[in-house]
């Protein structure tokens, strides 16, 4: 089976939690590339994380944590300075995050080899270490190497935008020649002020193979070939949403690493059903990288779609 490589930010979450009446933060590792990574691994296909990690404790932590999930950590490099906290607090079910780190030790990436992009089946990029100037060069030339399918996720932080015309800019020039772009109904609504629709056709007029839109508790919806598809989710007891969307783009890459590139709107619509309830069972779980569903919890993509297509035309 071929490899997925996974590129972007880890990063130690600190979660407000309640331990015996008092309000406590709890370390946990996290990042959305690093969950995407374990999520593939998880689902029983081979998973490369390539990024910058620090030196720290807090550093070796990610790394014990990418070895316990396994995920081959070996394209990464080592960076002197203090891993980057991401302080999440829960409003319901759905996280808010503050950052604290500077620089960023995710944002610190040399360049990587491209042999190894070259033999992988997918390539992801995304999230907030694209908006790093030496990690964003090192993900762009491993975007621009020929072999794998890629995917992207901007997976938008607002607290770190500070400009979002220059991220804008980045998701289309990835999305211009992707297979696969994913983003949630806030981030298109964020990086474009267009709804799910509109920024879905614009990113496929820039070439984007497929476009999915994550819509929380709603589901998703699909854009590919001329069509549009929704997909429901299944019910859950949702506890922490946290890694619901880093679960989907894991489903998402081992569907593609698995399946190969779908053909047509029907085998889209079954990965898309995959995905979403991959996103779904992730929010019964606290945590990030660890509430990733295993294969175990999942039907196989093609008996995974969720009540028939709803097309129409785009």
């Amino acid at each position: 089976m071929p490899y997925a490589v996974v590129l972007g930010e880890a990063l130690v979450d600190l979660f407000e939690v309640e331990v015996a009446g008092e309000r406590v933060f709890r370390p946990m590792v996290g990042g959305a590339p690093l969950n995407v990574a374990c999520g593939i691994a998880r689902l029983g296909a081979e998973a490369r994380f390539v990024g910058s990690l620090g030196s720290d404790a807090f550093g070796d932590r990610i790394r014990a944590l990418l070895t316990e999930q396994g995920v081959d950590h070996s394209g990464c490099v080592s960076v002197d300075v203090p891993t980057t906290l991401a302080v999440t607090s829960l409003h319901g079910a759905e996280p808010e995050f503050a950052f604290y780190g500077n620089p960023p030790s995710y944002g610190l990436l040399d360049p990587v080899d491209l042999d190894v992009i070259a033999g992988a089946g997918t390539l992801y990029c995304g999230s907030i270490a694209l908006l790093q100037p030496t990690t964003l060069a090192a993900a762009k030339a491993a975007w621009a190497t020929p072999g794998p399918l890629r995917t992207i996720d901007p997976n938008v932080r607002p607290d770190l935008l500070d400009d979002p015309a220059s991220l804008r800019a980045t998701v289309e020039w990835f999305a211009s020649t992707a297979d696969l772009v994913k983003l949630s109904e806030p981030d298109a609504r964020l990086l474009f002020d267009l709804d799910a629709t509109a920024v879905a056709k614009h990113l496929l007029s820039l070439g984007a193979g497929a476009v999915v839109v994550t819509l929380g508790a709603r589901g998703a919806r699909g854009f590919v070939d001329g069509a549009e598809f929704s997909v429901t989710p299944p019910p859950v007891d949702a506890v922490d949403a946290t890694g619901a969307g880093d679960a989907t783009m894991a489903a998402l890459n081992f569907a593609l690493l698995t399946g190969g590139l779908p053909t047509t709107e029907e085998q889209w619509r079954n990965v898309v059903a995959f995905a979403v309830r991959a996103g779904s069972l992730a929010c019964e779980t606290r945590g990030g990288a660890t509430a990733m569903p295993p294969l175990s919890r999942l039907q196989a993509p093609a008996a995974a779609a969720v009540g028939p297509a709803r097309t129409e035309p785009l």
